[in-house]
């Protein structure tokens, strides 16, 4: 199993960016896949996950609520953060992470996790 984020960088409050998580190893269709953060200092943090595709339900914190948005692509099993009107405390190490079956956004129930990508917001 291996998740691959890319898509992070430097960018100015108020900007966007989008984060691709691209996965291999196993049926995509059947895993739940999630957006996680941790800044310096702090734990990590789910930021938007969604279900298998059987629901391809979607859950976000509230802090990203109708500024960042979690897509699939079945055809290329890569998952997708597309992130607005970003802000200074949205800086952080952003990891991608897979469970089989059902929906979580909870650190500790991921099974499988990729190594992040760096989102800097600032001026």
């Amino acid at each position: 199993v291996q998740l691959q984020a890319s898509g992070g960088g430097l960018v100015q409050p108020g900007g966007s960016l989008r984060l691709s998580c691209v996965t291999s190893g196993f049926n995509f269709d059947y895993y739940a896949i999630g957006w996680f953060r941790q800044a310096p200092g702090k734990e990590r943090e789910g930021v938007a996950c969604i279900s298998s595709s059987a629901d391809d339900n979607t859950y976000y914190t509230e802090s990203v609520k109708g500024r960042f948005t979690i897509s699939r692509d079945k055809a290329k099993s890569t998952v997708y953060l597309q992130m607005n009107s970003l802000k200074t405390e949205d800086t952080a190490v952003y990891y991608c992470a897979a469970r089989p079956y059902g929906s979580s956004c909870r650190v500790r129930d991921m099974d499988y996790w990729g190594k992040g990508t760096q989102v800097t917001v600032s001026s």
